[in-house]
């Protein structure tokens, strides 16, 4: 009997004992607003003080955890000052409500100066042999030089009429010789006296120097 009564008045100070510290639970619920506009601040950590329980807050700054009476939680987040709040002793109820409101908090850095040359000299240097581009105008000039369209026109690929003229031409030479056997220019004089003046005229070399590049 002895066994039993020392049993049952342990079970029953244990559920006591639960029982007081359930009460002692708080679901501690709220939001994290900022104090100038009152816009959610997202991702905030909010901690139980000197311990490693506690949650952050969502999207829209809300959030909940569960925490004891008489605990002091830590607001925190990038770019405001810290904030404590202690959960009162004095509830009724096993919930709680909190809307919490941030500072924001301004960090002034010193000026930082950064020079693109270690020294003056470098800089002197630099500055002396600096090309200052051309003005719009003699960018002009330069692009309308007859040497400069000239380059241009011989390395200007073939648009589509004279793509389409060289294919016609091509297909008048193939009916003019149809049924027949096809023209051969080795013995014709225009086409050589047309190879040699090509050739004076130094388009092969010209030719050759692009293959090379």
């Amino acid at each position: 009997m002895k066994k039993i009564f020392l049993i049952s008045a342990v079970f029953i100070s244990v559920v006591f004992n639960l029982k007081a510290q359930d009460r002692d639970l708080v679901q501690f619920s709220g939001v994290v607003v900022t104090s100038d506009s009152l816009q959610p601040v997202p991702f905030a950590s909010i901690i139980v003080k000197n311990t490693y329980r506690g949650t952050i807050s969502d999207y829209f700054g809300f959030f909940s955890f569960v925490a004891k009476m008489k605990d002091t939680i830590e607001f925190s987040s990038v770019g405001f000052r810290r904030a404590a709040f202690i959960i009162p002793d004095t509830l009724t109820e096993n919930r709680y409500s909190l809307i919490q409101v941030l500072m924001r908090d301004t960090v002034l850095l010193k000026e930082a100066v950064i020079y693109p040359w270690p020294t003056k000299e470098q800089f002197k240097q630099a500055f002396l042999s600096l090309s200052v581009p051309d003005d719009d105008l003699l960018r002009a000039r330069k692009n309308l030089e007859k040497q400069r369209l000239q380059e241009i026109a011989e390395n200007l690929p073939p648009d589509g009429s004279l793509t389409y003229k060289y294919q016609m031409q091509q297909q008048y030479a193939r009916l003019y010789t149809v049924g027949q056997l096809p023209k051969n220019n080795l013995l014709n004089p225009i086409a050589w006296a047309q190879f040699i003046k090509a050739w004076q005229n130094g388009d092969f070399s010209r030719k050759k120097d692009k293959f090379d590049e």
